[in-house]
């Protein structure tokens, strides 16, 4: 029975968990085996976790700006020896010591953490197991590890050519499968609409951050708009929009089913979103406008960037109204059917999905490991 052990970071949900949740969900339709997601920071000291998770969610709520130059010194370090030798001394025996515990016929990584403690393991030569990398966004940042990786997952095609040109990672080792989503979030057949009233879905992430109280005072009285807005585990936010009592204006608590999810996707005309990596496939996947009103310090920055570039997503600018802004885009059928080429393109451009090449890597092991 093959052992499959997937290691995203931090216990609050972020797209790490998500990744690994909906693999694990299409893994078990298809292989007889066990399947473990572990936080590795929980497993090494529950106490620290806790601790990161608050800071994490304090700093970019508080300090966003601090947070980013604190993203890039440690995404980016121009010089990150000392850095690495401290985290190294620091984690990678416990790592180790996971591995044997839970001795895995294979290892996802779905975060940058537990990626670079594995390379180093088995770059020297500490473990043997088969090692993927899934990238979830729409950027690669330094602190993956990328020596004695096996295969890479990759959102676009820049990215597989950032890998092989800028790091030499061999062209056979990286796979072009968009980021995983569920499976439950298959395209549907989605009229286009040109006239209001829109049904809006606003989402700040499973921890509804974000600038969403000044987004929605802006949307809240005109006609044109409904919203339903995810709150997360916000509760701050959706008691506040409760008061209002405003009558477009609904909003839901944390949503843990895809199937939900799937269901309320197809209800919507357009979504107003953070970039996160795992929001922004979903809507890409579901066909559903994207306009990205604010973006978290960090990882959300690049992926805007990114995202802007390809004319996959709307970003929304302070220089006008934001019902200006999304009236003249929903209502536009020649701007809506461009959009909806450049999706088709961006879809085009993958080549398998992340968990048909699992099962293959899997298979192929199993082969390789009864021959000898």
């Amino acid at each position: 029975m093959k052992k499959i052990l997937f290691l995203p970071f931090l216990t609050v949900p972020t797209g790490h968990h998500s990744v690994a949740n909906a693999l694990i969900s299409s893994l078990e339709k298809r292989i007889q085996g066990e399947f473990a997601s572990i936080d590795f920071l929980s497993y090494f000291s529950p106490r620290l976790e806790r601790a990161v998770t608050n800071l994490y969610l304090n700093w970019i709520s508080y300090s966003p700006a601090t947070y980013n130059w604190a993203y890039d010194y440690f995404a980016y370090p121009s010089s990150s020896t000392k850095y690495r030798q401290v985290y190294e001394s620091l984690f990678l025996t416990k790592m180790q010591r996971l591995l044997s515990e839970k001795q895995p016929d294979l290892i996802v990584c779905t975060q940058s953490y537990p990626s670079l403690l594995i390379s180093c393991l088995k770059v020297q030569g500490k473990i043997k197991t088969p090692v993927i990398n899934v990238y979830t966004d729409f950027f690669i940042n330094n602190i993956w590890g990328r020596r004695g990786i096996d295969y890479h997952f990759v959102a676009d095609v820049p990215l597989k050519n950032e890998l092989v040109q800028k790091y030499g990672v061999p062209k056979h080792q990286v796979f072009i499968t968009g980021i995983p989503v569920d499976e439950w979030l298959v395209p549907t057949a989605r009229q286009q609409k040109l006239f209001p009233p829109y049904h809006i879905l606003i989402a700040g992430g499973n921890n509804g951050l974000g600038d969403m109280t000044e987004l929605l005072q802006a949307l809240k009285n005109p006609p044109d708009f409904y919203c339903t807005v995810l709150c997360g585990n916000n509760k701050r936010l959706f008691t506040e929009i409760i008061s209002w009592q405003i009558k477009n204006i609904y909003p839901l608590s944390y949503i843990s089913s895809k199937r939900e999810m799937a269901l309320l996707y197809d209800q919507v005309d357009a979504i107003v979103t953070k970039p996160g990596g795992v929001t922004i496939s979903e809507a890409l996947w579901k066909r559903i406008p994207i306009f990205v009103y604010s973006a978290l310090p960090g990882q959300e920055q690049f992926n805007q960037q990114y995202l802007t570039t390809q004319g996959l997503v709307y970003p929304i600018t302070q220089e006008r109204p934001v019902r200006e802004q999304l009236l003249s885009i929903l209502s536009d059928k020649f701007i809506q059917a461009n959009w909806r080429k450049r999706v088709d393109s961006y879809f085009d451009r993958l080549e398998r999905s992340a968990w048909e090449k699992i099962v293959e890597i899997s298979d192929q092991n199993q082969v390789e490991v009864a021959s000898h």
